[in-house]
């Protein structure tokens, strides 16, 4: 398994919009890509900053969605966003929910 870890500041007074655009538009989008299994986002409460995790069944499909999916999750969240969100990716090694293929040692 493999994850897209987004990191994103939200303009002030926007997480409510940005919460309903991520509910209505950009999880059903995420749900129709291949090989996507979950995405959970994260915020402080009164807060800016979000943490958004996708897991994708492996780094193939999660570089799919890096050119022709995010681009427009970028223009769906663009009135909300504050600047340019930080991307990292990374091998799932461990998960209680998910059962990540084996990782090479």
């Amino acid at each position: 398994m493999f994850a897209r870890n987004v990191s994103l500041r939200l303009k002030p007074n926007t997480m409510s919009e940005f919460t309903r655009l991520f509910e209505k538009e950009v999880i059903p989008m995420l749900r129709k890509q291949s090989g996507f299994r979950d995405e959970i986002a994260f915020a402080v409460p009164g807060g800016l900053d979000v943490v958004a995790i996708s897991l994708w069944d492996t780094k193939e499909y999660a570089e799919a969605y890096k050119t022709a999916g995010y681009p427009e999750v970028l223009k769906i969240l663009d009135k909300v966003l504050d600047g340019t969100p930080k991307v990292q990716v990374s091998d799932v090694i461990s998960s209680t929910i998910h059962k990540p293929a084996a990782v090479a040692a």
